[in-house]
């Protein structure tokens, strides 16, 4: 059988941080976006519609998954008008709603979705997201969940997060813990990027440029150490 070598050339990390900054960019840019056209409006105003307060739609916006807060603060500002601090407490309550339940009861809330086929499909998407993300989790254990959460990306969030934590056997209260500190450091940066709106893009872009260039410079200092761990797995293979 042949193995395929861990080892990545620097071209290619620098080729998948530029993929990462963009996604970064685009998400931080299309926050203020969501809450005044496409889903962010439909979902207000269905909501709205059904005689929901503002603060329980925010709220329920923030429980979604994959939506979260990223998609609840700028209709919360934007859609509702709500002052900046009050749209963020409410998205941070409703994001970390459900990860009690999720850290408690994910299993067997997963063998029970798994009856249905659309439930199976969406349990097999929400694991095979946080699978992907274990590796840097369990190497920082609380502080790299809380990390994970904090930034404000589509494959972060709290959600991700919590399947993580159950996956790599984290003790629930701490997972939680880190988990809250993860949401509230997301909701303040989405917080400010939508005060400050494509301003706040072109400024997160310039941070992210720069946090990128200093990776490729210690990636490409540490090149030759890692082919030749490379080489040496092969070999033992």
């Amino acid at each position: 059988m042949v193995h395929q070598s861990p080892y990545l050339s620097p071209r290619m990390k620098i080729r998948r941080g530029f993929w990462a900054l963009v996604t970064a960019t685009m998400t931080i840019g299309a926050s203020s976006a969501f809450a005044g056209t496409g889903r962010g409006a439909k979902l207000a105003e269905s909501l709205a519609g059904r005689g929901w307060s503002d603060d329980l739609s925010v709220a329920a916006i923030a429980a979604l998954p994959v939506v979260e807060l990223r998609g609840a603060v700028p209709v919360g500002i934007l859609y509702f008008k709500m002052p900046w601090w009050r749209a963020l407490a409410v998205s941070v309550a409703g994001n970390l709603a459900p990860i009690p339940v999720l850290l408690l009861l994910l299993e067997p809330l997963a063998r029970i979705a798994r009856k249905s086929r659309r439930g199976e499909r969406l349990v097999e998407w929400l694991f095979a997201r946080a699978r992907r993300k274990t590796a840097d989790i369990q190497k920082y254990e609380r502080l790299g969940l809380a990390i994970f959460v904090a930034i404000p990306l589509p494959a972060t969030g709290a959600w991700t997060g919590a399947i993580a934590a159950v996956l790599l056997g984290m003790n629930p209260c701490t997972s939680f813990g880190a988990i809250a500190l993860g949401v509230l450091g997301a909701g303040t940066i989405v917080t400010v990027l939508t005060l400050l709106g494509w301003i706040g893009a072109a400024v997160a872009t310039t941070a992210l440029l720069g946090l990128a260039a200093a990776a490729a410079r210690r990636r490409g200092r540490s090149a030759p150490h890692e082919r030749l761990r490379g080489l040496k797995a092969d070999a033992s293979s």
